[in-house]
C-alpha cells in the first residue's frame, strides 16, 4: 500500500466502472485510483485523464506486476470475468467483480477457488445490499414485525434497447442474467434460504425485428417458486419498457408487509391542463443507486483493511448464477425444474 491507502486498478472503464472510479478517486477512505484498463486506449486514456491519473492500459496483464495496484475492480464483459479474476488473484490482487459474476457457475466455482488458494478478497457487486432502504427492509423481516416471510416479489425493467450482442442468448445469458441478477441475489438475501424450485416463462414483445434471427432472446421473463424454508417467490424482469428504471421489492408476511423501491425521479409534481398532475420517473439506475454504490466500494475497501468478509461473497455471485442457468433452462424445457 502506498501512504496507507489502497491502489485501485479499474478494468473496463464504462459507465457502471466510472462510477466506482470516481468513488475510489476521492470518497472512499483508505483507497485511491492508481491505474484504469480498457481495451480501447481512447477509452482507457480518457478515464485516465477523468480521474487525473497517469496509468492506463489496454491490456489487463500489465498490472498483474505492479506492486502500486493493490485491488481490481472488474467491470469487463462478462465473459472476461473468470480469466481477469484467476489472473488477478494468482497475481495477489483482491478482487471486486460486478454481477453477473460468470457465465456459468462452473467458472463461479473457478473464481472462488482462486481467490481462496491466494487468500485475496473477492466481493461480487450486488449494491442492493448496500443500500439503505434494503437494509432497513431485511433488518424489519429479522425483528419478526410483519410476522412470518409469505411471499417475496421484486422486479427490475429497464428502459434502454439492448445492445446487439446481448441478443445472443449464449452470449448474454439473456435478461435473467443482464438485469435480474439483482432480483436473484436479493431475494435470497431477504428470505435467508436457497432456491428449492423455478419455473419461468419469457417473451420476446419489444424486439420483434431480431427474432427470426435471435429466436430464443426475450425481453421479458417471470420467475416463480419456492425456497427450501417455504416462502414463495416471484421476479419479473423486462428490458426496453422506455417509461423509466424500475426496481421494486415487495415482502408480504403473515402479519404485514413491506415496500422497497421508488418511482418518482424528483420531490415534485406538477399539475397543468391537459395533462394532469405528473412527476418525472427514475430513469437510471445510476441514479437510484447512487448511494448504494458509493456504499459498496466503501465496503469492498473496508473488508480488505480490516481483513474482514465482503457482505456480498463469491459463493452468493455463484448461486444467482447457477439460478439463472436453470430459469434459462426451465425457460426452454418449458418446465418447473427443482434444485
Amino acid at each position: 500500500m502506498k501512504n496507507g491507502r489502497l491502489g485501485i486498478c479499474l478494468i473496463g472503464a464504462g459507465r457502471a466502472g466510472m462510477i466506482h472510479a470516481n468513488n475510489f478517486k476521492n470518497k472512499v477512505n483508505g483507497a485511491y485510483m492508481a491505474a484504469v484498463v480498457d481495451v480501447v486506449e481512447d477509452a482507457a486514456k480518457a478515464a485516465a485523464e477523468e480521474l487525473e491519473i497517469t496509468k492506463y492500459y489496454t491490456d489487463y496483464k500489465d498490472i498483474l506486476k505492479d506492486d502500486e495496484i493493490d485491488a481490481v475492480v472488474v467491470v469487463s464483459p462478462t465473459n472476461l470475468h473468470k480469466q481477469i479474476v484467476i489472473d488477478c488473484a494468482n497475481a495477489g490482487k483482491h478482487i471486486f467483480c460486478e454481477k453477473p459474476m460468470a457465465m456459468n457457475s462452473e467458472e463461479c466455482e473457478e473464481m472462488e477457488a482462486a481467490a481462496k488458494k491466494n487468500n485475496v478478497k473477492l466481493q461480487i457487486g450486488f449494491m442492493r445490499r448496500h443500500d439503505a432502504g434494503f437494509i432497513q427492509a431485511k433488518e424489519v423481516i429479522d425483528s419478526g414485525a410483519i410476522g412470518d416471510v409469505v411471499l417475496i416479489r421484486s422486479n427490475t425493467r429497464g428502459p434502454s434497447k439492448p445492445r446487439p450482442w446481448m441478443y445472443d442468448i449464449k452470449k448474454s445469458n439473456g435478461v435473467l442474467a443482464e438485469l435480474n441478477s439483482h432480483d436473484i441475489d436479493c431475494v435470497r438475501w431477504l428470505a435467508g434460504s436457497e432456491i428449492k424450485t423455478v419455473y419461468a416463462i419469457a417473451g420476446n414483445y419489444r424486439n420483434r425485428e431480431i427474432a427470426e434471427e435471435y429466436p430464443d432472446y426475450y425481453d421479458s421473463v417471470v420467475m416463480t417458486g419456492v425456497f427450501e424454508n417455504g416462502i414463495q417467490y416471484s421476479i419479473d424482469g423486462a428490458a426496453y419498457v422506455q417509461y423509466g428504471y424500475d426496481a421494486k421489492v415487495e415482502v408480504v408476511g403473515t402479519k404485514g408487509v413491506i415496500h422497497i423501491g421508488k418511482e418518482n425521479g424528483s420531490n415534485y409534481t406538477v399539475a397543468a391542463p391537459g395533462t394532469g398532475i405528473s412527476t418525472p420517473y427514475i430513469n437510471s439506475w445510476m441514479t437510484l443507486f447512487k448511494d448504494a454504490y458509493l456504499a459498496e466500494d466503501i465496503g469492498f475497501a473496508e473488508c480488505i483493511l480490516n481483513d474482514t468478509e465482503p457482505k456480498v461473497t463469491g459463493h452468493d455471485g455463484k448461486m444467482a448464477v447457477k439460478i439463472v442457468e436453470v430459469g434459462n433452462q426451465s425457460i426452454a424445457e418449458k418446465r418447473i425444474i427443482e434444485l
